[in-house]
């Protein structure tokens, strides 16, 4: 253990997400899975699963999420929703929608599933589609049916982009006529394969500004019928987000094919080897593991996070923000306005309205969903070919493909 975590001031984990694969049959330009997850095709069998999920529990957690890729392609899902709901976890699935068939949701609902989180891409079909490189825009509509059918509370997600910011309206009022109870407005987060596609995702702070304008006026229409959350990027806002409400402090993502991780994009970062579930258990991952430890607490803080009256909130930001823009996984978060670095957050901004202008083909939606939209975008779409040919070299803080 780090000399500078007393262990006796871990708390357990309180959230556990599984990642059960790594397969998906959507292409998001926007995936946090890592570029090049061809490359970590195994996967935890079932009873290898149980055991983490009897640990877990053991240790404390009580949220459990099951997520991917896209979970539904296991199919001993509702097998292990089983055991979790008999283990007394809190369940939700988060999904695409493909393949939640009506009979697969009552397996699901009887096999003890609390909760259903449905992503989508757009209000409309075109950018729906174009977005994720499929064309599943009437299947999530019909899959949103069924989930209300069964009684799951209604939640849907979008996560928010340079395409459909100017389209939040028309996916509050989706949500709304689909009797959706909470719907998420995520703003994309740059790690996987949308810091490949940044340039073309990242929209300007005034586009954000306007949109959050319109969000607040349906909130308030819409109080007590429906809850619409706004998840505002940091880069805009410049303020550090808690990410993941610390270091180790709250969640423990579970990869699938067994590596532990303090947040969804660690399996990037250099340093010590994250644990593997597969060959030690989950106290030993959470509480002894030197990659569990290396951010928590403060000692490892520097430079402006060192004497940072936020640090105590914040608690540093975010780890793989910091090393994918800074290239030091220890610096201070680059979107902070005491950051040394905060100049090549500004770079990335100006970036993207370059970008936009030389893209200008692109403006009048809905974008349509052929191959020629997609060059010009200038997107690279998660695909088993494109992660195959791409290379996560983490030391040099640079993922291509």
């Amino acid at each position: 253990m780090s000399a500078q975590v007393d262990r006796g001031a871990v708390r357990p984990p309180f959230w556990l997400l599984a990642e059960l694969t790594y397969r998906c049959p959507l292409h998001c330009v926007f995936c946090s899975n890592p570029v090049d997850y061809a490359h970590h095709d195994a996967e935890l069998d079932t009873a290898t699963w149980k055991r983490v999920l009897v640990e877990a529990r053991a240790l404390g957690a009580v949220q459990l999420g099951f997520s991917g890729g896209e979970p539904l392609l296991r199919d001993d899902l509702e097998e292990l929703v089983a055991h979790a709901h008999g283990l007394g976890f809190y369940t939700n699935l988060i999904t695409s929608g493909v393949g939640l068939t009506a009979a697969r949701a009552r397996a699901l609902k009887a096999a003890g599933l609390d909760h259903v989180q449905l992503s989508f891409q757009d209000s409309t079909r075109e950018l729906n589609d174009f977005i994720s490189s499929t064309k599943t825009f009437e299947l999530k509509s019909r899959v949103a049916a069924i989930i209300k059918a069964e009684g799951y509370p209604m939640v849907l997600n979008c996560v928010m982009h340079r395409f459909n910011l100017q389209h939040v309206d028309r996916i509050i009022d989706m949500a709304e006529r689909m009797g959706a109870d909470y719907l998420e407005l995520a703003n994309t987060q740059y790690y996987g394969w949308a810091w490949l596609n940044r340039a073309a995702l990242m929209p300007t702070v005034d586009e954000l500004r306007d949109a959050e304008a319109i969000v607040d006026s349906h909130r308030r229409r819409l109080a007590g019928r429906m809850k619409v959350l706004w998840v505002s990027p940091d880069y805009a806002d410049a303020k550090p987000k808690p990410c993941m409400a610390g270091w180790g402090a709250v969640f423990m993502v579970v990869a699938p094919d067994g590596l532990a991780m303090p947040c969804h994009s660690a399996r990037m970062l250099p340093g010590a080897p994250l644990p593997n579930l597969q060959a030690v258990s989950v106290r030993d991952a959470w509480f002894d593991s030197e990659a569990f430890n290396r951010y928590r607490g403060q000692a490892w803080m520097k430079g402006a996070c060192s004497d940072c009256d936020e640090r105590h909130h914040d608690f540093g930001g975010c780890r793989c923000q910091a090393f994918l823009i800074a290239g030091d996984v220890a610096a201070t978060d680059p979107v902070c306005p005491k950051s040394e670095h905060r100049g090549l957050v500004d770079g990335m901004l100006a970036a993207t309205a370059t970008h936009r202008a030389e893209s200008s083909a692109l403006q009048e939606q809905p974008l349509r969903f052929v191959p020629g939209a997609r060059r010009a975008a200038g997107l690279v779409y998660r695909s088993d070919e494109n992660s195959v040919g791409c290379s996560d070299r983490s030391a040099e803080g640079i993922s291509t493909c």
